[in-house]
């Protein structure tokens, strides 16, 4: 098995600081890069991430620096930073990666401008780099604790998926190893858009009955695609799809879930996307998702509606109706 005693993570937000914890809990050698000087001086010297974990005590044996050269000089690289920002944060790394360096991607949603999914954009930004993803349903906080967490972990080679989930599992973080890079990354870029049309719901009071119908509708879409693009049903149906859907779909921790839950309460598109604000993935993949889908003929209305809502073409009452009064038809 390849061995990897030393793992950097490219990210020094809530998710990559829980990754981080989790690698070192591991019994690797964690250096975490860290956009902000101060953000690596306090994991240092406090041993805690004050802005985006505070009161979580992480490992002595994680080391920060801001420096992204120090942190390449691993076995492998993880890249726990915003999806709509791996593309800039990725092409800074090509004057300091080897060659075949084992990259896993901690990231969740498609490319807003190309469409591409992430790890076509690693491949096209890093082409040395060996792609891998890990998603699944997953609380950065919750991670960071040691509470209970599974996830799925692929790479297109079993034995490199099987040196990650080494290097990153312990006894309450559990990556499942896959080969099935398309399902991975389509259960979690699509689950985000579903989380965002479930806080509608919910913030709309339509009752948990339309909740449960929307989540199964959902998954309906995600397979849908994912059968499309070659995606294997058991991924899909595995943690990192309807795992990872059950929980942004219905925690108000989930990001999407909460931006679903303003907009279906009466607030303004425009004034939660403001600066500052926890980045929201559904809203950019939500527009990327449906033109793909459009592209292989699948039908994702839920995916449309919310797409349609978060860039302005119609408002939330008419998404609604246009959902409710689609021709009935036979489940399958």
């Amino acid at each position: 098995m390849i061995a990897i005693g030393t793992v950097g993570i490219i990210g020094a937000g809530a998710w990559g600081t829980a990754l981080a914890q989790t690698a070192a809990l591991a019994g690797r050698s964690v250096v975490l890069w860290a956009r902000d000087e101060r953000t690596a001086w306090a994991i240092n010297a406090r041993h805690e991430n004050p802005r985006r974990l505070p009161g979580v005590v992480l490992q002595p044996g994680i080391r920060a620096t801001a420096d992204i050269a120090e942190a390449c000089h691993a076995d492998a690289l993880v890249l726990a930073v915003p999806a709509q920002a791996l593309r800039n944060v990725a092409a800074g790394l090509t004057a300091h990666l080897g060659a075949a360096m084992p990259v896993v991607i901690a990231a969740k949603g498609i490319e807003r401008t190309s469409g591409a999914f992430l790890v076509d954009v690693l491949a096209e930004v890093l082409p040395a780099a060996v792609p891998a993803v890990l998603s699944g349903p997953s609380f950065a906080a919750d991670v960071a604790r040691g509470l209970p967490t599974a996830v799925t972990l692929a790479a297109a080679d079993a034995g490199l998926a099987a040196a990650l989930v080494s290097a990153l599992g312990h006894a309450a973080f559990r990556p499942y190893s896959s080969t099935d890079l398309t399902g991975v990354q389509i259960g979690g870029a699509v689950k985000n858009v579903l989380a965002i049309a479930c806080g509608i719901v919910v913030g709309r009071a339509l009752g948990a009955s339309a909740q449960a119908a929307l989540i199964a509708r959902g998954f309906a879409e995600m397979s849908r695609f994912g059968h499309a693009l070659g995606a294997r049903p058991e991924t899909l149906a595995g943690l990192s799809g309807l795992g990872d859907l059950v929980l942004t779909a219905t925690n108000a921790q989930s990001r999407n879930f909460s931006f679903g839950l303003a907009l279906g309460r009466g607030d303004d598109t425009e004034a939660l996307l403001t600066d500052g604000a926890a980045v929201t993935e559904g809203v950019w993949t939500a527009p990327a998702v449906v033109a793909r889908a459009a592209g292989l003929g699948v039908e994702m209305p839920i995916c449309a509606a919310v797409a349609a809502v978060v860039t302005g073409r119609i408002g939330l009452d008419d998404a609604i109706e246009g959902l409710m009064s689609r021709p009935l038809r036979p489940e399958g």
